[in-house]
């Protein structure tokens, strides 16, 4: 398995970090959850267990001071940059989940509409591991007093509910796939 706290000590904050890994920890266990469900070979199980540490890497060049993040990039940004700083470490697969985790993935259309500061390309998940890593993240919350609390299946619905029904729909599709 990867040494992912000297992966994310190379490009973050003690502050982000101890958050990254509180993040990863309770994002990995539904996504561990996920994969005992499916019963999904020891290959993508450790796919999964790695990249629900280090999908959030990217925050560490965001403005977002109240997870110890100083930079200069749009929140938004994070996905894009964390497949940027994961490509350069080597990890193509790890990279390709961290850009496409942002809510359940992000289209062109949405990213256009919504005049992101991203660049136009297709941003949703297209294998499993990036699906159940999306999923998964969907629960937790990087806010410092929440870390550790999982959303119920309505509150995810209800946030996801402002960015159109098809999200909602989407989620609900991985629901009836992932739910044990």
């Amino acid at each position: 398995m990867l040494a992912i706290r000297d992966l994310l000590e190379r490009h973050c904050s003690r502050q982000t970090i101890a958050i990254l890994l509180t993040h990863g920890k309770m994002v990995a266990g539904k996504a561990l959850e996920v994969c005992g469900h499916l019963n999904l070979d020891a290959e993508t199980r450790t796919l999964v267990l790695e990249a629900a540490y280090l999908h959030d890497i990217g925050v560490c060049r965001t403005a977002a001071a109240d997870i110890g993040c100083t930079g200069t990039e749009p929140y938004i940004r994070h996905g894009v940059i964390g497949r940027e700083i994961l490509e350069t470490e080597g990890l193509p697969l790890h990279a390709l989940i961290c850009e496409r985790h942002t809510g359940v993935g992000l289209t062109v259309a949405d990213i256009v509409s919504q005049k992101l500061p991203l660049p136009h390309r297709d941003m949703t998940p297209h294998s499993l591991a990036e699906r159940i890593i999306c999923y998964s993240d969907l629960f937790f919350s990087k806010t410092p007093e929440r870390l550790e609390y999982e959303k119920p299946v309505e509150k995810v619905r209800q946030g996801l509910a402002r960015y159109g029904a098809d999200k909602v729909a989407i989620f609900d599709g991985w629901c009836g796939e992932f739910a044990a």
